[in-house]
């Protein structure tokens, strides 16, 4: 059987997955499921398959399969350029993350600072250590 070489697939892959944007946001507007619903739904083959891969070796093997070389080169040539758009794309979010953790903590009431080194300072990582989990648990 006759099969085309890699680089010419790896070019036709690359001219019709890149032309494919409009299906992409498609999709992801009319969606088959719900996304949130099939995902909370997958928590446990998530968990399942995870421990799975932990076990089995199969995280690290793929990790050295990859390389440091790739993750830089994705990285830097990738990443680094879609990286200031993701951040002002996700300015409203982060504020709305924030917000509750800012006002957490600024409600606070800390214990006097000691001298410097003194380990009753301590006191005062664990009065916001408090807050942020209580804010996160809700307890």
């Amino acid at each position: 059987m006759q099969v085309k070489d890699a680089a010419t697939v790896a070019k036709k892959w690359a001219a019709r997955a890149g032309a494919a944007g409009g299906d992409y946001a498609a999709g992801v507007n009319a969606p088959r499921v719900d996304w949130a619903q099939a995902t909370a739904a997958a928590a446990s083959a998530w968990a399942q398959g995870t421990a799975m891969a932990a076990t089995s070796g199969s995280f690290a093997t793929g990790v050295s399969k990859a390389g440091t070389d790739k993750w830089k080169r994705k990285a830097t040539g990738v990443g680094a350029q879609r990286y200031t758009g993701g951040v002002a794309a996700a300015q409203t979010d982060f504020q709305t993350a924030i917000g509750p953790v800012l006002q957490a903590i600024a409600s606070v009431n800390l214990p006097p600072r000691a001298p410097k080194g003194d380990p009753a300072n301590l006191q005062r990582v664990a009065a916001i250590d408090t807050a942020l989990r209580k804010l996160k648990t809700g307890g």
